[in-house]
């Protein structure tokens, strides 16, 4: 596991200073990655925020976050989702931004400060263990992240250990129509490239599941050739909370 993440960590530190400095390193879901936001969105934050971002979706269009909800970005790269979520929440709510990169909490730091957003806070560490506490969080975005990682289970665990009861899940992130062999992943490339660490739909839904979330699904946004898709993840973790829901 140390390997797979000592890889992806070095792949997305060349990544982030090579897509700043050229304006783009594109996408995991093989798109230009501002086709995924409102043009009206993303002109209104940092040209640099634009640059590094290299997700698959647009988490924060599903998520909703509501004026005052605190929110959590895993793995949050450049900073594009959080300072989209920082706008949403507004002053009274709170947005974390999680990313185990030095390079990419520096770009995502100054992003914060070019765009004068004081309710963010990046934070470093690792999605398989939050730096946050139990039911700190109402919703959980993540862009094309969650496929990196050598341990799914505890990201979904962790996931749903820091959201308070009935809060939310909503993943923009790379998925497979069918469980991937090993032979399949090895075509698809490293594990940094993204789609070689994808969960199958039904694998993505089991671990869901196991991890005790409720009202799971899985939307393909579009299909690509080779079978593994950008796609739309929501779930709920049970019970009632004071917050909006957005179900």
């Amino acid at each position: 596991m140390s390997d797979i993440r000592e890889q992806v960590r070095e792949h997305y530190a060349l990544a982030v200073t090579k897509a700043v400095a050229s304006a783009g390193e594109g996408c995991c879901g093989g798109a230009e990655c501002d086709a995924f936001y409102d043009e009206a969105e993303a002109a209104a934050l940092p040209a640099e925020a634009r640059a590094a971002s290299m997700g698959s979706g647009n988490p924060t269009a599903i998520a909703e976050p509501a004026p005052g909800e605190r929110v959590v970005d895993l793995g949050s790269g450049g900073g594009i989702d959080v300072l989209i979520a920082a706008r949403q929440v507004g002053p009274a709510g709170r947005v974390y931004g999680i990313d185990m990169t030095d390079e990419m909490l520096a770009v995502a730091r100054a992003n914060a400060e070019r765009a004068g957003a004081t309710n963010v806070e990046f934070r470093k560490g690792v999605i398989e263990s939050l730096p946050l506490e139990d039911a700190s969080v109402d919703v959980v975005i993540s862009n094309c992240v969650i496929n990196l990682s050598p341990d799914k289970p505890a990201v979904l665990a962790e996931a749903y250990r820091v959201l308070t009861p009935g809060g939310r899940v909503r993943v923009a992130d790379v998925v497979a129509e069918e469980p991937l062999t090993d032979e399949r992943r090895a075509e698809l490339g490293e594990h940094a490239s993204c789609a070689s660490g994808a969960l199958s739909r039904s694998e993505y839904l089991d671990e869901l599941a196991r991890a005790g979330f409720v009202d799971a699904d899985v939307t393909f946004l579009r299909t690509q050739a080779g079978g593994v898709h950008p796609s739309l993840i929501r779930a709920r973790k049970p019970g009632r909370t004071g917050r909006r829901t957005n179900y």
